[in-house]
């Protein structure tokens, strides 16, 4: 802290430094979740259940064999529910396959819903690759396994063939990659196993549905349509929603096509949108005044109108995503993961054509599908489209991807029964063990080679999409570091009065000092219903900067957020040594509001609804804003610089 510095310091009073310091615990302990973005909290999410499903497969083995009359008496128990004269009845393991899974399959929806509306699919020319990348992942597999029984009446189960399960898939990233892989590499593998979900279903609906009735599934659809016109049109009504889902649930039940369809549906047409700022102001008002008059009416009126901000794909995702990753799936397992060892069953299993089928199409059929269909796709494309990652992590990832379960085991309940549907249990799981393994193989092969050939096969060098609206603009943004030609552009939208910009500012000095190459960019976010001195001082920087003192006022008024007055303003002032009467004459005629309000637009056309929100290379943030975070982001962006990628 320089001298001025420390007497304006100097002149805090005690009640300012316990706010400051109540502040920065505060800022400290919420800081500690600031990763948990949708994407990343799915991800997270998916990869932690693996374990738990790993552990309810490994009971379901052990149960089956070690006390085989309880298990199948348990999940043969019968369940009946009725409504006057009406009612369906159906055993355990169905009540978990067709019941339970339904909203398993209802997040699978969501998260393909919310890749669309918000992540790397809402680039719609985007959508081409991961499409065929998905479908090479299921029809190479299913050719494999026709192949092995053609002719045969196990080839039937050719569905139980394609499926990759996402789950198991990024736990066995997690384990081969550890926190060497970027998330870029995870992403990768979510686009197209949405593709993989999406077909799974559809193949279970129109392939291993029997004795359609068609009145009640007409029926079902039309409930699905009304559920689309009310997302469509904004309507907001749980229970109503509740009402149609269960209806459409019972309609597709009744007309012999699984019902579980109705849960992805449900999911796909449930749209995700970023918080607008406009109702995050709104949700503060409301705040405000329930803590002026803290009333039952006011507390309710605060929740709806904070739950409106919140779009109803990532609500339902919040609700639902942990029930079905931590509870639902690991159920399923534990009712459907059921083989019985024996010397002589493996013995058979192994040179039956349902086991080699499954077992060869998931472990050769996935990483030939997705790695050739995108190979083929860059081919005729001329490169104009290409995968997100390198070639090194497109064959790892379609690798992992042989990993099968889920969708599976749902296929081969339907498809396979007795001594066969074991034959193509066993095939899934060791396929699931041999994918893995070679996963390790391609990841450990990757972590040989040199750092720059391993960095280009990991992260390639296509285009991101750029999530900047307004580009940077070296004749008017506010730039720290070489104004040109630097290697990485880290853009912050920021408020002088939020403390968490103030967290946030040591880690930023930090990364500067130790990337000389970057450039870092301030723009003005002032959040003025909840800072209310952040106008000023945003216009205060603005009245430095024409006297050139813009960073000497930006880090002084980032060191003292909780003196912000017009009064502590014209201090800083005088202490980094401008005119104080110009400045003073600045900041009484708002000369700089207009330069600021330019800085609140792009931060509109951006998106950006909180601070700090970060860019780095035009690619939104959102990872953790301490030191190691940011230097670990920063690093990656320039190695993408580095090895070609623009």
């Amino acid at each position: 802290m320089t001298e001025p510095q420390q007497a304006v310091s100097a002149q805090a009073s005690p009640a300012q430094a316990t706010h400051d310091q109540a502040a920065t615990t505060q800022v400290t302990t919420a800081w500690t979740s600031s990763g948990r973005t949708p994407l990343r909290q799915f991800l997270r999410t998916e990869t932690g259940s693996a374990t738990i499903l790993v552990a309810a497969t490994v009971a379901a083995l052990i149960w089956s064999n070690v006390a085989s009359g309880s298990y199948e008496s348990f999940w043969a128990a019968r369940l009946t529910a009725s409504v006057a004269s009406h009612g369906i009845t159906m055993d355990l393991r169905q009540f978990v396959n067709s019941g339970l899974m339904t909203l398993f399959f209802l997040v699978v929806g969501l998260e393909a819903r919310r890749e669309w509306d918000m992540g790397e699919l809402r680039v719609r020319s985007r959508v081409t690759l991961p499409f065929l990348a998905g479908a090479g992942g299921m029809l190479v597999p299913i050719a494999i396994f026709l192949a092995f029984n053609a002719g045969k009446p196990s080839a039937h189960g050719w569905g139980a063939a394609m499926s990759t399960d996402t789950a198991f898939a990024l736990g066995a990233l997690a384990l081969v990659g550890g926190s060497r892989l970027p998330d870029r590499v995870r992403t990768y593998l979510l686009t197209f196993s949405v593709v993989d979900d999406l077909g799974g279903l559809a193949v279970i609906a129109i392939f291993y549905s029997s004795d359609v009735r068609w009145v009640p599934l007409l029926i079902g659809a039309l409930l699905l349509a009304v559920d689309g016109v009310m997302t469509r049109r904004g309507v907001r009504n749980a229970p109503l929603y509740l009402v149609i889902g269960i209806a459409a649930w019972v309609a597709f039940w009744n007309s012999g096509v699984d019902p579980i369809v109705a849960g992805l549906v449900i999911g796909l047409l449930t749209c995700a949108y970023p918080a607008a700022r406009e109702d995050l102001q709104q949700a503060t008002e409301a705040f405000r005044l329930f803590r002026e008059q803290p009333t039952a009416r006011l507390a309710a009126e605060a929740r709806e109108v904070a739950r409106r901000a919140i779009s109803p794909n990532e609500r339902l995702q919040e609700r639902y995503h942990y029930w079905t990753s931590y509870l639902i799936v690991p159920l399923f397992a534990l009712a459907n993961a059921d083989i019985k060892f024996s010397g002589s069953f493996l013995a058979h299993a192994y040179t039956s054509t349902a086991t080699l089928g499954i077992m060869i199409a998931y472990i050769v059929g996935k990483p030939v599908g997705t790695a050739g269909a995108a190979w083929l796709v860059s081919k005729v494309t001329k490169r104009r489209l290409t995968p997100p990652v390198g070639w090194g992590a497109v064959i790892g990832v379609g690798t992992v991807a042989g990993i099968g379960f889920t969708v599976s085991l749902l296929i081969i309940s339907l498809a396979f029964t007795g001594p066969e549907a074991a034959e193509a249990k066993l095939g899934l799981l060791t396929g699931a063990v041999g994918a893995t393994l070679l996963t390790w193989v391609v990841f450990h092969g990757l972590d040989r080679l040199s750092p720059r050939t391993r960095l280009r096969a990991l992260l390639g060098t296509a285009s991101t999409v750029t999530d900047l609206a307004v580009p940077v603009d070296p004749e008017r943004d506010h730039i720290r570091g070489p104004k040109k030609d630097a290697l990485v552009t880290l853009v912050e939208y920021g408020d002088f009065e939020c403390p968490y910009c103030g967290q946030a500012e040591p880690a930023i000095r930090g990364v500067i000092r130790e990337f000389g190459e970057l450039r870092f960019v301030f723009r003005h976010l002032p959040l003025t219903e909840v800072h209310p001195h952040a106008q000023l001082a945003a216009e205060a920087a603005e009245a430095a900067d024409v006297q050139g003192a813009f960073w000497e006022m930006h880090d002084m008024l980032m060191d003292h957020q909780g003196a912000l007055t017009t009064r502590d303003l014209i201090g800083y002032a005088g202490s980094i040594g401008i005119d104080t009467d110009k400045f003073a004459a600045d900041l009484r005629k708002h000369a700089g509001a207009y330069r600021v309000a330019e800085d609140v637009d792009s931060a509109d056309l951006a998106t950006v609804s909180g601070t700090p929100t970060f860019f780095i290379n035009g690619i939104r943030y959102y990872g953790a804003y301490d030191l190691a975070a940011l230097k670990e982001a920063v690093h990656t962006a320039k190695a993408r610089v580095i090895i070609g990628a623009r």
